[in-house]
């Protein structure tokens, strides 16, 4: 893409170049907008229907994704996964799929039928072994890692860390 800064600018051609490239079979039935969201140590993304205005779609970004040592294909997967909830029926005016958004491992099952299992085995290798380091680095500190008598508690594995 050719603006390299990462700006809704950036993150929209993003989003166009990907639904163009590998969810074309799917109807855009409503807006759909991309912006970077707070910066989180669990999110990666989210996708919602606007509370003002329900026929828009909101996909949300973790604020930590402008960062450059972040690899583009850690956002594009990002992407590609809340795009699939919207190609599903979640939080966009399309049927709904199944009961649950993650049921049965369906994220590596689309990410398989599309054409971009490399690209989700690439995203789930970088999150566990270079994730950790960039959040100890950007949020050293937190009330997710501690209790208030210091004791250290165990963090919940993340979902990406979970089997499929």
């Amino acid at each position: 893409m050719a603006n390299t800064e990462r700006d809704s600018t950036w993150l929209q051609q993003l989003l166009d170049a990907t639904w163009d490239s590998y969810f074309a079979d799917v109807p855009q039935d409503n807006d759909v907008r991309i912006v970077f969201g707070r910066r989180a140590k669990r999110r990666l993304g989210s996708i919602m229907l606007d509370p003002h205005d329900r026929t828009t779609s909101i996909i949300t970004i973790n604020g930590l994704f402008r960062l450059p040592e972040v690899p583009e294909f850690v956002i594009q997967a990002t992407l590609v996964h809340e795009l699939t909830h919207y190609a599903h029926g979640f939080n966009s005016p399309l049927a709904q799929r199944q009961q649950h958004p993650h049921a049965g491992g369906v994220m590596r099952r689309e990410f398989a039928e599309r054409g971009l299992l490399q690209l989700y085995l690439q995203q789930k290798q970088w999150l566990k072994t270079e994730w950790p380091d960039l959040i100890a680095r950007e949020m050293p500190s937190g009330r997710s890692t501690t209790l208030r008598s210091r004791r250290t508690i165990k963090v919940p594995k993340p979902f990406w860390f979970l089997g499929d």
